[in-house]
């Protein structure tokens, strides 16, 4: 008999990237990003000219972190697939007339190099799968004496770690382009969309309800990365400590619609936002996730607070507010 508590590791007969193994983005002061992601909870490690940033207690490097002039920039994404899928996706680019274009200056030359159809710098390469295999666990406080309240003191709350990246999401000048090049090329999968003003792709190979996300704007840029904490408690605590440590512009606690998890997002010191997320909808190997169109309304939140006035800007694009 079938146990449908074990799923499927991988989707039968589908080539398409499994992770999306890394984010690349520079700024004008690497000892500002250092600050920022180390208080913000993730092991961020000065190597040289960059900062790579790392989940306490996992090995693999989720994002790095470039110095140089300007704003805050993406610089490019790395996306990983199975060994035996690279051949047939390098088939797939060339059929579609995909190009290869040169490395990026501040990657390697491993697997292919490519551009989106916003200009936005692409490298696949065969890798460990280190995106979502199966839903995250909650973490389960242990039960409080009798007589006792549950809830810790303050002065006793530990500090709160991400447990790994779940997704990030880009800014758009065609948003329904990105889906189509986005599925075509690389394999990924609708989850939901509002309109042509945000949309939302998970991977074919078990992923969270995203991995990849765009929003509408006139060009390209990063607008947030998303980080997997076990509670809604540990939401709120690292909201806490951020503002403590001066970074209090943000916008949570609250809930999404759109994949329905509790969310915090921290704005950084150049208008992107890092996000505390728990609860995100998981879409395994072996299911069909039944992609919706949802009204504007829903595409924020269920509830929280209004989001701040500048949440949809592209700081990439427009100059920082003064």
């Amino acid at each position: 008999m079938n146990n449908p508590s074990v799923r499927a590791p991988r989707r039968a007969g589908v080539t398409a990237i499994h992770s999306l193994d890394r984010f690349v983005f520079s700024v004008p002061d690497l000892d500002v990003a250092q600050r920022f992601y180390g208080e913000f909870g993730l092991d961020a490690r000065r190597d040289g000219e960059r900062v790579d940033l790392y989940a306490h207690g996992h090995a693999h490097c989720w994002a790095s972190i470039y110095s140089a002039p300007g704003p805050k920039k993406l610089q490019y994404l790395r996306f990983g697939t199975y060994a035996d899928d690279l051949a047939p996706l390098l088939q797939r680019f060339e059929r579609l007339g995909v190009a290869a274009r040169a490395p990026h200056r501040m990657g390697d030359d491993e697997g292919f190099w490519l551009d989106d159809p916003d200009g936005n710098v692409l490298q696949v390469v065969a890798a460990a799968k280190v995106s979502a295999q199966e839903a995250a666990a909650p973490a389960v406080a242990p039960a409080a004496p009798a007589g006792r309240g549950a809830a810790p003191g303050r002065s006793q709350a530990a500090r709160v770690h991400p447990r790994q990246l779940s997704h990030v999401l880009l800014f758009s000048s065609d948003v329904a382009r990105s889906v189509r090049f986005y599925s075509e090329a690389l394999g990924l999968r609708l989850s939901d969309r509002s309109g042509d003003v945000i949309a939302f792709m998970h991977g074919a190979h078990a992923s969270d309800h995203h991995l990849l996300a765009f929003a509408k704007s006139a060009g390209p840029g990063l607008h947030h990365s998303s980080w997997v904490v076990q509670s809604i408690d540990e939401i709120g605590l690292g909201m806490q400590h951020m503002a403590e440590r001066g970074y209090d512009r943000a916008w949570g606690v609250g809930r999404h619609v759109i994949g329905s998890n509790y969310f915090c997002y921290v704005q950084d010191p150049w208008g992107s936002f890092a996000e505390y997320s728990h609860g995100i909808d998981f879409v395994p190997a072996d299911i069909e996730w039944p992609a919706a169109d949802h009204p504007l309304e829903d595409s924020f939140y269920v509830w929280g607070p209004p989001p701040p006035e500048d949440f949809v800007v592209n700081h990439e694009l427009a100059p920082p507010s003064s």
